[in-house]
């Protein structure tokens, strides 16, 4: 199948699946007469099983080491699992740091009046770090 068609299987745009190429994440497709890459089905399940690492989160290396034990047949789970329980605790972090963002933010606009006046808590927290902290 074309590059459309595979793209549109797996999920992902033709210009991502370009770049996995380029860049080593999957093997280059074989190229009919035309010059067209021709994609078979196994390098289309490879694609959707990027295209569903990405959703959940890992970044390219990440995803090159999942497709490495995707395509390792002699794999240990254990190895898959510690990868997601590290991401996870990963992705733990960044909710945590967000949740804090958010409470400063809810803190700066309970402080600010919100009127037609010039005074603003949110701009003199801004301008001068006053106020809670990330």
């Amino acid at each position: 199948m074309n590059i459309s068609e595979a793209a549109r299987r797996s999920g992902l745009g033709s210009k991502t699946i370009r770049y996995y190429e380029e860049i080593g994440l999957i093997a280059p497709a074989r190229r009919g007469d035309n010059g067209y890459r021709q994609y078979e089905s196994a390098a289309v399940e490879e694609l959707k099983f990027l295209c569903r690492a990405r959703e959940v989160g890992f970044d390219l290396e990440e995803c090159r080491q999942l497709l490495d034990l995707y395509r390792d047949s002699g794999r240990q789970s254990r190895h898959a699992r510690s990868l997601v329980l590290e991401k996870s605790a990963q992705l733990q972090e960044r909710i945590d740091a967000l949740r804090s963002m958010q409470a400063v933010l809810e803190d700066m606009a309970s402080r600010c009046q919100g009127d037609e006046g010039p005074e603003c808590a949110i701009l003199d927290d801004l301008a001068h770090g006053e106020g809670g902290s990330a």
